[in-house]
């Protein structure tokens, strides 16, 4: 079994390279397969993931073992995991069979083999992510050390994904930036504006149809695309529109976020 040292550098590796989701995706992976490996008695982990609309889903498993016992917790809306999640951030199930804090799940929990289990939330960057999730089939005790162990794991797993969502931010941040720049490069040929009024322009468009500036944009540059390719289709060029200090009204329809 690893060592401490030797956890630590598989994480760091596993954790290097994070770029893009399928990054992600196979860095989850990676993780809770080492925690498999290395964490005393634990012989199944996965990786459940808590969204903004109330729901729940494991996003990396060692096997179809986890996404069993996973399906069951969110189903029943009861288990460690959940608990973790809301309630107590590392949960401790040793001797599964007398465990009476979730009346409904424990007892199928311990018909398909479980003997004790863990829960450990993932917290960073002020929000839970989720949980961690380990279960034993081996064994009716959680050692100290495989409760410390899948605090590191935790740990590791709740700053990828804080990192993970920085980056998704970021992205966002700039694809939403590049489509504002094209709507504002259009304003401003269109009607012979300078950058001021033609932002001026939009932002106004955009408080007045109750519309982010991002979509307002987004809107602004299909509707361009739309009529470049009818001129194509068509034989005929977008004509030119007359140039005036303020732009004439133009259609942007609003979008829910």
């Amino acid at each position: 079994m690893p060592g401490p040292l030797d956890v630590a550098a598989m994480l760091a590796a596993a954790t290097r390279d994070l770029r893009d989701p399928d990054d992600l995706d196979a860095t989850l992976h990676t993780i809770v397969t080492v925690a498999r490996d290395s964490i005393p008695s634990v012989d199944h982990v996965g990786i459940s993931l808590a969204h903004r609309d109330g729901t729940v889903t494991t996003t990396a498993a060692s096997d179809d073992f986890v996404v069993e016992l996973d399906l069951l917790q969110y189903d029943m809306g009861e288990g460690p995991c959940l608990h973790a999640m809301g309630t107590e951030p590392v949960v401790r199930v040793e001797d599964a069979a007398t465990e009476t804090r979730w009346p409904r799940f424990m007892p199928e929990a311990v018909r398909r083999g479980v003997r004790s289990q863990m829960g450990v939330r993932l917290y960073a960057d002020a929000q839970t992510f989720g949980a961690l999730n380990l279960y034993s089939v081996s064994s009716n005790v959680v050692t100290d050390e495989a409760e410390q162990l899948a605090e590191l794991f935790a740990m590791h797993v709740a700053l990828v994904l804080g990192q993970a969502r920085r980056v998704e931010n970021l992205n966002t941040a700039l694809a939403s930036r590049k489509v504002i720049g094209l709507a504002l490069g259009l304003v401003m040929e269109r009607h012979s504006l300078d950058e001021d009024t033609a932002f001026a322009y939009l932002t106004r468009l955009s408080a007045t149809t109750e519309t982010k500036l991002r979509d307002v944009a987004a809107d602004l540059v299909e509707q361009h695309h739309t009529r470049v390719r009818s001129g194509r289709e068509g034989g005929a060029a977008e004509p030119d529109l007359p140039s005036q200090e303020t732009p004439p009204p133009m259609q942007v329809h609003p979008r829910r976020s």
